[in-house]
């Protein structure tokens, strides 16, 4: 049996060149960063730019008060891949025993309570600060030009605003101010604009004194974000009660101090050595290492196991995910992870030992020696009781994938790689305008990072002062022969290492081209306790796009999934950049499916 032969048709070409190449999930994202190159930035310069204008053009699936993770590697070091850490911890006050005192029985999904300090900028900027060139008021520039003078807006916008309308008329009226001004949601194509943000950039560029060097500049930022007028502004409005997901009312928790206590940082990266490849992620206060996992599951099979376009290798990635998965859940967070010995070839070996023909709906994390793992609440549904008679609340949770496989939106992605071997891939999210009450003063809101913790005792994961949530962001660096060869990554919650995996199995192990591998039939598995809330989950669930094929989809219900069909073109926004050190080429791939994402360069 022979790896299914990719498709002659692609949506679009994989793009070549040797100047510089950029994808992202916006257009205007894309094109933005790579006007920074055009004009002698780097690819740091213009991964900045490009995130700052995803603040403004695809504020339902990110913004300023949010996260974001990234791993990157420099032409000076390219052998050592970095991890940009600018994920929040929960503030001084964010105990359980509060949470739980509020009648809460799960961190809400939107509201202040479920807002972990915001990371995301200072990670920009730090980033900027050590690696980039460009002065701070130059890469804001194209955020600041959007903001001000407006953008065509995208249908996606406008339809989850509909979908909270009721909740920002009735609850949240400084959110109904900005994303509604005329008492309706903006349709597609609708020119909107954000004047608070754009003043908000303008005096992050202003910042530092007259003859301050470029790094001062960028730190003197730094601080009106955490200590100066951001933070003032944001914990002074979060403190007022409001509307939260649980259908009750609560305050915010978040100090000064926490604002002023959160930096941004480098950490390094957590590597498996795959095929001759090295796949790098965060560490375990992501769920990274679980892709990292699954790959040393499946290292021990031929390739007929490792094609996702066939019954074997659906059925066979799979129930490696969900192995992997369920060790995310007993042992991740932000602790002590026994990593080494999760990704060790012997555990591997013993995992690979309960993958049989037939589809698993248990829950099955491993046995870690002298660690007890925790098993999370398996809910396969939810309803809180501060809801009944209520109705459920809208804009909870991320904007993913539904369980019937609808998209109601993602998060967003950026990957860069420049001329002089410079390359990053990173994936803010948070801060959506359905998270909590927009911030008047700042044109953005707080993020719900937080609902990613428990609120049960005994978890690596539990809801703890100072801890960082277990968060889903997980772009990916890929080096061969200790050169970074690959930048790629994905929207999609707890589906963004499950649909990076196939692009990794098909273009290490199938020899696809980058858009080949983007473009080919995707799926992921529902049978994993969801890390947003209501932190459902669906025993042996499967969710695969219909292009995967009768024959295929029909195999693996006989073999006990519980397959929901999705579309044809329905899951998966991956982008990717790739560079061939031997040649000098570069190249860039990006996703069709939701007609928003791009890739550009020459």
């Amino acid at each position: 049996m022979t790896y299914t032969t990719p498709a002659t048709f692609t949506t679009r070409p994989t793009l070549e060149g040797t100047f510089g190449m950029t994808a992202s999930t916006h257009w205007l994202a894309t094109a933005s960063a790579q006007a920074v190159l055009e004009r002698g930035g780097n690819a740091f310069d213009a991964a900045v730019a490009s995130a700052f204008v995803l603040h403004v053009v695809e504020p339902h699936l990110n913004g300023p008060g949010g996260d974001m993770t990234g791993v990157f590697a420099t032409a000076e070091n390219p052998s050592e891949p970095i991890v940009l850490m600018g994920q929040g911890p929960a503030p001084a006050a964010a105990t359980r025993e509060h949470y739980l005192a509020e009648g809460l029985e799960l961190v809400p999904g939107s509201g202040a309570l479920a807002a972990a300090v915001p990371a995301a900028v200072d990670a920009w900027l730090l980033l900027l600060r050590d690696h980039g060139t460009w002065e701070l008021g130059d890469v804001l520039a194209f955020a600041i030009g959007y903001a001000r003078n407006g953008h065509p807006i995208v249908g996606r916008v406008g339809a989850t605003i509909s979908s909270v309308a009721e909740l920002f008329t009735e609850h949240w009226p400084t959110s109904a101010a900005l994303w509604m001004p005329e008492g309706r949601a903006p349709a597609a194509g609708d020119m909107v604009k954000n004047e608070a943000y754009a003043s908000v950039l303008d005096r992050l560029a202003a910042a530092g004194a007259p003859g301050a060097t470029r790094e001062e500049r960028i730190d003197a930022a730094r601080r009106e974000w955490s200590e100066g007028f951001v933070a003032q502004a944001a914990v002074a409005f979060s403190a007022q009660p409001h509307r939260h997901s649980s259908g009750t009312d609560h305050a915010g928790v978040m100090s000064l101090e926490d604002f002023a206590g959160c930096q941004a940082g480098y950490e390094p990266a957590t590597t498996f050595e795959f095929r001759g490849y090295t796949i790098a992620k965060t560490g375990a206060w992501g769920q990274g290492p679980a892709l990292l996992q699954t790959l040393a599951i499946l290292a021990g099979y031929d390739d007929e196991h490792l094609d996702p376009s066939t019954a074997l290798g659906a059925h066979t990635i799979l129930e490696a995910q969900k192995l992997a998965i369920a060790d995310r859940e007993a042992y991740y967070g932000d602790a002590d992870v026994p990593l080494e010995y999760l990704l060790s070839e012997e555990y591997a070996a013993e995992r690979r030992t309960l993958i049989t023909e037939k589809a698993s709906a248990e829950f099955r994390p491993g046995t870690v020696p002298g660690r007890e793992p925790f098993i999370p609440p398996l809910r396969t549904e939810y309803t809180a009781p501060a809801l009944a008679g209520v109705g459920a609340m809208a804009g909870v949770g991320e904007p993913t994938v539904s369980r019937s496989g609808e998209t109601r939106g993602d998060t967003c992605h950026i990957d860069v790689v420049d001329q002089w071997g410079n390359m990053v891939s990173a994936t803010p999210s948070g801060g959506w305008l359905q998270s909590s009450p927009t911030i008047p003063e700042l044109g953005f809101c707080l993020g719900s990072r937080l609902q990613m913790t428990w609120l049960e005792d005994g978890a690596p994961s539990t809801l703890r002062p100072g801890k960082r949530p277990r968060t889903t962001l997980t772009p990916t660096l890929i080096l061969k022969d200790s050169v970074p060869v690959v930048a790629l990554g994905s929207p999609g919650g707890d589906q963004q290492d499950q649909w990076q995996l196939l692009y990794i199995l098909r273009t290490i192990v199938g020899g696809y081209s980058p858009q080949q591998a983007i473009d080919a039939p995707s799926l992921h598995t529902t049978s994993i306790p969801g890390s947003f809330y209501p932190r459902t989950w669906e025993p042996g669930g499967a969710v695969v796009e219909d292009r995967l094929g009768e024959d295929v989809i029909t195999d693996l219900e006989d073999r006990g999934h519980v397959v929901t069909r999705a579309g044809d073109w329905a899951l998966g926004r991956i982008s990717s950049v790739v560079s061939d050190p031997a040649t000098g080429v570069l190249k860039a791939a990006a996703n069709p499916r939701g007609a928003q994402g791009y890739a550009a360069g020459r």
